[in-house]
């Protein structure tokens, strides 16, 4: 096969460019991942470059599966060779390989999202804090943002200015000793451990330099500093660095994804060679004309002049419905019309929102009229009970030190274990300072001299456990995943208690479920099998599960729909305050990323683009009339196709959004607040301020409310009732 025959010219221009920096600028639907599985395949097909010299970096498992099979197709011969995976995934491989030089042991679990918070609701709860205050979440986010910074929680309590940061360092050095006592890492330490790897250990970081020549980076507009950091260590050598990346769509900044990484790097690589991918494969004209007029308002992008050989397509559909029961009811109608009139099947459709609450209306309508959906991220398969126990199971065999693991299934099925004996039994290993596994084996010898203050029925239970666990430590010696699987489904009982449970036939379906993901590892050794299966199903994301054979119209977020695409797309809720979130009133950066949100949803579309909003909406507790969205009037008139009340005028839009800044600017009466004053919030409750300060011309408070975490509110908009 002629590796450049399929391409266009821009296209051939960025996989021939091999020597030196490249950055290469890929529209939405200009076929970046073409591009990269050319340009691996040209190194090695054309240059002769060999694969174990490659390193190509994706974001999604998906986008590493097609860039998987689009190599396979290209280049004859294996390439397994050839590094090629997650962020996440390549750092746990050099992780298990030479973290020991960091004190990481090789067998490290990885902490989910879930794992992660009861971690830190017990961090916070070991230095003396209530999580009911303090709620982990708002907390787990903080050290997120501080890991993605590279900061220690050393660092962070020696840069804490207020009292909320402080609580921030304390909960994160406690949560590190615990992870570490658990021989884990969450999805942050990934990343973060390996720069560290590299920064104290020369030889090591040579040793990868040496082996990698060529270094390709997708969605590099996504990458974090630390990603950053990853790529510039790991391509340092030969500075054969390609990055391929779309600064218009770049939408995970809550994340601490840092858009100047891909808007600077021709400063930090001052010799790059740039290329612009403009022409778009996915889109009509109109779609494509739609789009480049919302995101055209930007100040901080590369501008590209994104053009297409395919037809001209239909106009933008605006709809305006009268309430989010309309609107839901609208895009049902017009789902059931496509399909019915042969213009679409229901596979085609999505559904696309910012707030997962909009689903719900969604949700309503399409099983009254008994039209098939799918939910992307409702409650993931890797995270419903009964396959997050079996997992836990398999944790704890690869790592007994995974106390998190072991908490939640030591009394699963039951074994009359209960929770003050399971308290009894941590408090007794913390002041051992030991983790709860070894402190359980401790607790079943009876010649030790002191041992926890547990019921004698309690101990022949828990060593019972013990031995059951042992056993099957031993067993990953000698048995494959399947097998292993299956040993512990029957030395537990699962099945039969699984089966008892409310939708015991529907659950225990998912555990077999999980059998069949097992078949995919039986041609590996006992035990690598397991360490690879378990690294596999903590580091899938939402679509990696996305079906799209399924006959059903999908509903997904705008966040989650990037990388994704469908012949007909309605993007609802188009009103001030959803698209663009409220959140970003007051703050140009995240209005410009709630406009990329905008345009990256409806660059999803290939035929068709509707546009809808309700004239009056009641979401999460709050009820009123809304404003049409702002990117509605960046829409000339012309590309504009009413479906609805609404005829597509921009002056409409324009003057409404003048009244509605009208209305928030006049003065108001703001209460006079300091750290540890309470609060209350016609939406949020009660809570309590742990900072306040001047932004603006206006102050900001920093909440802590029960059940909702931390949230930063401005005084002069949030209605704040200061409670003595």
């Amino acid at each position: 096969m002629d590796i450049l025959a399929e391409l266009n010219p821009a296209q051939r221009e960025a996989v021939e460019a091999i020597q030196g920096p490249v950055l290469i600028l890929a529209g939405p639907g200009s076929g970046k991942t073409r591009v990269i599985a050319h340009r691996v395949a040209y190194l090695i097909k054309v240059c002769g470059v060999s694969p174990y010299r490659i390193i190509a970096v994706t974001f999604t498992n998906k986008a590493a599966r097609e860039m998987t099979d689009r190599l396979t197709r290209l280049v004859s011969g294996s390439v397994g060779d050839l590094t090629l995976g997650t962020f996440h995934a390549i750092c746990a491989r050099i992780l298990r390989r030479d973290g020991r030089s960091i004190s990481v042991d090789p067998k490290f679990v990885i902490y989910d999202d879930e794992d992660q918070l009861s971690l830190l609701k017990r961090s916070i709860q070991e230095v003396g804090l209530d999580p009911k205050q303090y709620a982990p979440r708002a907390i787990a986010s903080a050290i997120s943002a501080a890991k993605s910074r590279m900061l220690t929680p050393q660092d962070c309590l020696k840069r804490s200015r207020s009292y909320f940061e402080e609580v921030v360092g304390r909960v994160y050095e406690r949560y590190q000793q615990l992870l570490a006592e658990g021989s884990a890492l969450d999805f942050d330490d990934l990343l973060m451990k390996v720069v560290l790897l590299f920064r104290n250990n020369p030889e090591i970081l040579a040793k990868y330099q040496t082996r990698y020549q060529h270094v390709l980076v997708d969605e590099f507009q996504d990458t974090n500093l630390v990603q950053y950091e990853l790529v510039r260590q790991i391509g340092a050598k030969y500075r054969n660095i390609c990055v391929v990346g779309d600064p218009d769509q770049s939408i995970y900044s809550w994340r601490f994804a840092d858009l100047r990484n891909i808007l600077s790097f021709e400063k930090d690589y001052p010799e790059a060679k740039i290329v612009f991918l403009e022409q778009n494969y996915r889109s009509t004209q109109r779609i494509l004309e739609t789009a480049s007029n919302v995101i055209s308002v930007n100040q901080q992008r590369k501008p590209k002049e994104l053009w297409t050989d395919n037809e001209e397509g239909e106009l933008t559909t605006v709809v305006e419905a009268y309430t989010e029961m309309e609107e839901a009811q609208f895009v049902v109608n017009e789902v059931e019309r496509l399909v019915g009139n042969g213009e679409a099947s229901l596979g085609d459709c999505a559904v696309m929102y910012r707030t997962n609450a909009q689903s719900r209306a969604l949700e309503e309508a399409f099983m009254r009229y008994g039209v098939p959906y799918k939910l992307v991220a409702g409650t993931r398969f890797y995270e419903r009970r009964e396959v997050k126990d079996i997992i836990a199971y398999l944790r704890l065999i690869q790592n007994p030190n995974d106390s998190i693991s072991l908490l939640r299934i030591i009394n699963v099925p039951q074994r009359g274990i209960g929770q003050r004996s399971l308290s009894e039994l941590s408090g007794w290993a913390r002041a051992k300072n030991i983790p709860e596994y070894q402190a359980l084996k401790m607790a079943t010898e009876p010649e030790l001299e002191e041992l926890p203050p547990l019921n004698p029925r309690i101990v022949r239970a828990m060593a019972g456990f013990l031995k059951l666990t042992e056993e099957l430590i031993a067993a990953n010696k000698k048995l494959n995943l399947v097998e292993l699987l299956d040993s512990v489904l029957e030395r537990t009982g699962y099945k039969e208690y699984v089966l008892n449970q409310p939708n015991g036939e529907e659950r225990w379906e998912n555990v077999l479920e999980l059998r069949t993901v097992a078949q995919d590892y039986t041609d590996l050794k006992p035990g690598e099998g397991l360490t690879a299966f378990l690294e596999g199903v903590t580091l899938v994301s939402d679509v990696d599960g996305l079906d799209e054979s399924v006959a059903a119209v999908t509903l997904i977020t705008l966040h989650q729909a990037k990388g994704l695409e469908f012949p007909v797309v309605f993007i609802v809720g188009m009103e001030e305050g959803l698209l663009p979130h409220f959140k970003s009133f007051d703050d140009a950066e995240q209005m410009e990323e709630e406009r990329r949100l905008c345009y990256v949803g409806i660059t999803r579309a290939k035929r068709r683009i509707y546009l809808v909003r309700a004239f009056h909406r009641s979401l999460m507790g709050r009820t009123g009339t809304t404003i049409p969205s702002r990117f509605l009037a960046d829409i000339p008139s012309h590309l504009v196709s009413s479906g609805g009340l609404w005829a597509g005028e921009e002056s409409q839009i324009a003057e409404a959004i003048y009244a509605w800044d009208k209305i928030r600017s006049p003065a108001v009466t703001t209460p006079e607040l300091k750290a540890g004053d309470h609060v209350r919030h016609p939406q949020f409750g009660d809570g309590v301020v742990v900072n306040c300060q001047e932004v603006k011309d206006d102050r900001e408070a920093i909440v802590v409310f029960s059940g909702w975490g931390l949230k930063k509110l401005l005084l002069s908009l949030a209605r704040l009732e200061k409670i003595e």
